[in-house]
């Protein structure tokens, strides 16, 4: 009997015997409970449970099981085997990880929190020092020390008090050890010449409408796989604030010198990137670091892989990504040559500066 694997919270009456009732009324459906965990709620508790279910079985009858048992504030989403994992051990893993790559927190806070997605945002000026702000039941914001946000959201069921206070915990515990990585970061080329990257704002559009004026017709066409030498102003705006997904900028000085961006595809496992770096800057180390950061973002955010697309002629973005240290898997599809890059693997991303490859050499 093929089955599948669901993870179910649920608020339960506070009386005896009422979730061993539940766990009797899932087995008669041949569900079989694999993991249990309490949550202290105000006023109670809920319960989160991992069970397999046999494929016949739909997520709408699972939630009508616990329904007629009396719970409310039911929720399901599909699980996987990472959800088996101790509860402490989770954590521990989480910190050890972040401890060793500050830049994996986004990626740790969506696994320790079973989030749908963690990325950076802009803090706004009610953000003052450093914790975590609840928005609504279902998002929050974790301010980070010296600058930079991560907003973390989560559609399938509404964080609980003793989930932000683990948020809170681990920002403890990076702060003790010194391991925070704020936004915006410094990064120096192979030729020793110093970048920030930092993410882009409705206000950057005259410096991106500068860059694409300072940019070659080449490389123009290469990004946009058309020939243009002026971007229109609306272009501009939805370049940096794109509807499902995020854009980051290296500047040199007040000088945008190149613009990294990674947008969401209708396949909730892959997102799409694209790269866009001034003649004069190309061939030092800028498109990698970008590349890297936006890979960090992706894992953050749950996609498994980025694409991108690309003349064949074009050999710059395999090679960036290689530099990055990303996996490459290339495939020319409808005379477009597709480079699809996986980042779920826990390590399949190094952290670069522009300079790794010149140190490297």
């Amino acid at each position: 009997m093929a089955t599948s694997t669901w993870r179910l919270r649920v608020r339960l009456t506070d009386s005896p015997g009422v979730l061993a009732r539940l766990t009797v009324r899932l087995a008669a459906q041949d569900c079989n409970v694999l993991a249990l965990t309490v949550l202290p709620v105000p006023g109670g508790v809920v319960d989160e449970l991992v069970v397999t279910a046999p494929d016949a079985l739909r997520p709408a009858d699972l939630l009508d099981l616990l329904r007629a048992e009396g719970g409310r504030q039911v929720s399901i989403t599909a699980a996987s085997v990472h959800d088996l994992v101790d509860e402490r051990a989770a954590t521990l893993r989480a910190v050890g990880r972040v401890l060793a790559e500050p830049m994996e927190l986004a990626a740790s806070l969506r696994s320790l929190l079973g989030a749908d997605s963690v990325q950076p945002v802009t803090p706004g000026p009610e953000m003052t020092g450093w914790g975590v702000s609840a928005i609504d039941d279902h998002q929050f914001v974790v301010a980070l020390p010296g600058g930079g946000a991560l907003l973390v959201r989560r559609a399938w069921a509404a964080f609980t008090d003793t989930e932000l206070a683990r948020a809170f915990s681990l920002l403890e515990t990076l702060e003790a050890a010194g391991r925070f990585v704020a936004e915006p970061r410094a990064v120096v080329t192979s030729d020793g010449a110093g970048l920030v990257l930092r993410m882009g704002r409705p206000s950057d559009a005259d410096d991106l409408a500068a860059l694409h004026r300072r940019c070659s017709m080449r490389t123009l066409f290469a990004h946009y796989h058309a020939g243009m030498r002026t971007v229109p102003r609306r272009w501009l705006h939805r370049l940096l604030s794109p509807p499902r997904g995020a854009t980051l900028l290296a500047m040199a000085g007040s000088d945008v010198v190149a613009v990294g961006q990674l947008i969401g595809t209708a396949d909730p496992r892959r997102a799409e990137v694209s790269l866009l770096v001034e003649d004069g800057w190309q061939r030092r180390g800028v498109g990698a670091a970008l590349l890297s950061q936006l890979a960090f973002m992706a894992r953050g955010e749950g996609y498994e892989e980025l694409v991108s697309w690309c003349l064949p002629t074009e050999a710059a973005l395999p090679r960036t990504a290689a530099r990055a240290g990303l996996d490459v898997r290339q495939s020319v599809e409808d005379g477009v040559l597709r480079v699809a890059m996986p980042v779920s693997k826990t390590g399949s991303v190094r952290r670069v500066s522009a300079s790794t490859e010149h140190r490297r050499r």
